[in-house]
């Protein structure tokens, strides 16, 4: 089970609870504004030390109090593992197992998580950072070292770019590319390796879902025609006038092929929506076969934008996959799973079975 309890103190307008969770299917229900999303979001902020709302610190903390606190508690092979995070004026504070971590990303190896939600349509229509991050998520979890390859990455496009800024000459420049054009290899040929398995899946999964095939086109971040070194050196000149690197993989993207067209430019909000959860649920499944254990999957308000039916056949293919799943509803909706789950209702922001 990947979440079996929850305590939530002050967050957003959640002043306090304390649940059991279902190790399959959960329902969280209530109106609008009961605070059914804040849940998610503290769950979701739980396994990543951050919101997927993208909300600050002062718009989390609820009204009055200085600071908020989620504990969780993570089961796995008879083994129970404790997660906290605390956030307020002294900053972000995170425990994983007992201790005292640095890095949040020490909750999502613990606490690996997926959301659908009702912008879940962006990993579609959106920008190209969004589509990197979902890739590179499936990396994390997946490629063992990609979290240190994609900082080292990082810490080599910042060093070039401050060259940069600084006025550098184009040789002065090389040598900085010789190391960021080796670490850069080595991200793309794993982020190639993810979407070729991805695809893989995505056939099955967009039958179900639109009864049309769905493809990701990895796109490297530089013209694929050219080798990486071949690119920084035609982009010398235009880095140094931009004051910044302008091909390599933060430049990435993949594009969504639905019916070999893309997805964004030809597609319903509606469908969009199908296709994204496609590719989440792909990329969920991914990842709990790698890891040998259920991956938790927030789906907040399913049924926004879509029709009953599908509705109906996009749940049927999330509890096929066998993950953890909490949902959000208006009302006592069980009829949209296959068997019944385990119920809380929202109200005023406060949580009860």
């Amino acid at each position: 089970m990947p979440l079996a309890h929850l305590k939530c103190t002050d967050f957003r307008c959640l002043e306090s609870f304390e649940i059991d969770l279902d190790s399959k299917v959960n329902l969280i229900y209530g109106k609008n504004a009961a605070g059914k999303t804040s849940v998610l979001e503290a769950i979701g902020y739980l396994g990543r030390g951050r919101s997927f709302r993208g909300a600050g610190n002062k718009e989390l903390i609820r009204h009055g109090a200085e600071e908020f606190v989620l504990v969780g508690s993570v089961e796995r092979e008879n083994t129970t593992t404790p997660l906290g995070v605390r956030n307020g004026k002294k900053g972000l504070e995170v425990r994983a197992g007992g201790e005292k971590c640095y890095s949040a990303s020490a909750l999502a190896e613990i606490l690996p998580l997926q959301i659908i939600d009702p912008d879940v349509h962006e990993l579609v229509a959106g920008g190209p950072e969004g589509r990197r991050r979902f890739i590179d998520w499936i990396a994390f979890h997946v490629e063992h070292g990609y979290a240190s390859i994609w900082k080292k990455f990082r810490r080599v496009l910042k060093q070039r770019n401050a060259a940069i800024k600084e006025g550098k000459s184009p040789d002065a420049l090389k040598t900085w590319d010789r190391e960021f054009i080796g670490v850069s290899e080595q991200v793309d040929l794993i982020r190639r390796n993810i979407v070729d398995i991805i695809n893989s899946s995505l056939e099955e999964l967009a039958d179900l879902l639109l009864e049309e095939p769905i493809e990701l086109q990895y796109l490297p971040g530089w013209q694929g025609n050219k080798s990486l070194e071949e690119a920084l050196a035609a982009a010398t000149e235009r880095d140094l006038l931009l004051g910044s690197t302008q091909v390599g993989p933060h430049r990435g993207d993949v594009d969504v092929l639905f019916k070999s067209r893309k997805a964004r430019k030809l597609v319903s909000r509606g469908q969009q929506k199908l296709v994204s959860c496609s590719l989440v649920i792909a990329a969920t499944e991914m990842v709990q076969t790698h890891l040998e254990r259920p991956v938790l999957l927030l789906v907040d308000d399913p049924a926004a934008e879509l029709d009953i039916y599908s509705v109906a056949r996009l749940m049927v293919c999330i509890e096929h996959i066998g993950c953890q799943v909490i949902a959000t509803a208006l009302d006592s909706e069980p009829q949209i799973f296959s068997s019944p789950p385990k119920m809380f209702h929202v109200e005023h922001g406060s949580l009860v079975p």
